[in-house]
């Protein structure tokens, strides 16, 4: 099922001020059938009240939700076709696993036998079939949400909807359970808005990613050109682990710097900058232009992170990360040089934090 969001806004009463609050600020955007799409940002930014808007359990205060080519804006959730999975579970504690499933179908009037085979078919699907008569407390926090996801499908949704579904499971569960939601997905080909604050869930699993800052859409694409070519600081900042290093620095002459040093060429206009480097962009040079004192080097197996500062660096350290048999030799004056990647540098105005593109 096509997904279309066309202007959508959600203004929220602010109680402290008797002002507004724009939780969703004009949000278009086409969601290809059979997709599955992550809504990404930090707490706030308003990917959850997408989400229950597109559910029907919120009312726009603007624009337009299509299904297909079905209007769907002011349609009650239980016309909408959609399967809505939370991240606490939801699951009703004195029935069964069988019985939660199938409990979204006892409203359809449907067969007995057929709603059995339901069941089973989005058991299996989930990889749950043999625990069908144990309750909720009886299983684990993975199982718990796979009985939450089976339920949400065995409606046939046109949509699947998950908000943050991954949030209360360890570490280790949280891999396992998001590989078989990926798995899930290509196998129904449904629809899926994948709702999370994690970049690395998102970008493990998704088609396309939505970042997202305080109600407004910053950039929308495939994960991996989202973190090679950032559209502004924020997009920058928010994906990557560790995180981008940021500096201040300029463009001044054709040139860029970082504090005082002249890294390299770049063709635009003078103008103050912030400039951000992956930690995999750097390349250790006792000749490069770019300098760090070095403070330690973390082995982590195949690769290494040298720790250093820098007086332009936004953050009291830096991390740059090389290959583990790398030579780091410090100079007289404790400092490691390098040479910077262009593809893992990006320059951005101080101003407005859009970046800054050199010209051939």
């Amino acid at each position: 099922m096509r997904v279309k969001l066309e202007n959508l806004t959600k203004i929220f009463p602010n109680k402290k001020d008797s002002g507004e609050v724009i939780a969703v600020n004009d949000f278009t955007f086409e969601i290809p059938d059979g997709k599955l799409i992550g809504l990404l940002g930090p707490s706030g930014c308003g990917k959850s009240t997408t989400l229950f808007m597109l559910s029907g359990l919120q009312k726009p205060s603007g624009g337009h939700i299509y299904f297909g080519d079905e209007d769907v804006t002011n349609l009650p959730p239980e016309k909408r076709g959609v399967g809505l999975v939370f991240q606490n579970y939801a699951l009703y504690p004195h029935m069964t696993v069988k019985q939660n499933i199938m409990f979204p179908l006892q409203s359809q009037k449907m067969a007995k036998r057929e709603m059995m085979d339901r069941v089973l078919e989005a058991a299996k699907l989930v990889q749950i079939d043999e625990l069908l008569e144990r309750k909720p407390s009886e299983l684990s926090g993975g199982q718990q949400q796979r009985v939450a996801i089976a339920r949400a499908l065995v409606k046939s949704p046109n949509v699947l909807l998950l908000d943050e579904p991954l949030s209360n499971l360890d570490a280790r569960l949280r891999l396992q359970t998001r590989e078989e939601i990926r798995r899930i997905q290509r196998d129904t080909k449904v629809t899926t808005i994948f709702v999370t604050h994690d970049q690395e869930e998102a970008m493990s699993i998704s088609d396309l990613i939505v970042v997202m800052k305080k109600g407004v859409v910053q950039q929308i694409d495939e994960p991996q050109k989202v973190y090679d070519e950032p559209v502004n600081l924020f997009v920058a900042k928010f994906l990557g682990t560790p995180p981008i290093n940021v500096f201040v620095g300029k463009i001044e002459n054709g040139s860029l710097y970082i504090g005082e040093e002249c890294v390299s060429k770049f063709n635009a206009p003078d103008q103050e900058v912030y400039v951000a480097v992956r930690p995999e962009g750097f390349n250790v040079d006792p000749n490069g232009p770019f300098s760090a004192t070095m403070k330690s080097v973390e082995v982590m197996g195949r690769d290494s992170s040298i720790v250093s500062t820098h007086p332009a660096a936004e953050t009291p350290i830096i991390r740059s990360i090389i290959a583990s048999d790398t030579n780091v030799v410090p100079d007289a004056n404790g400092k490691v040089h390098f040479t910077l990647k262009p593809y893992k540098t990006f320059v951005f105005n101080k101003e407005t934090e859009e970046r800054v593109i050199s010209k051939e």
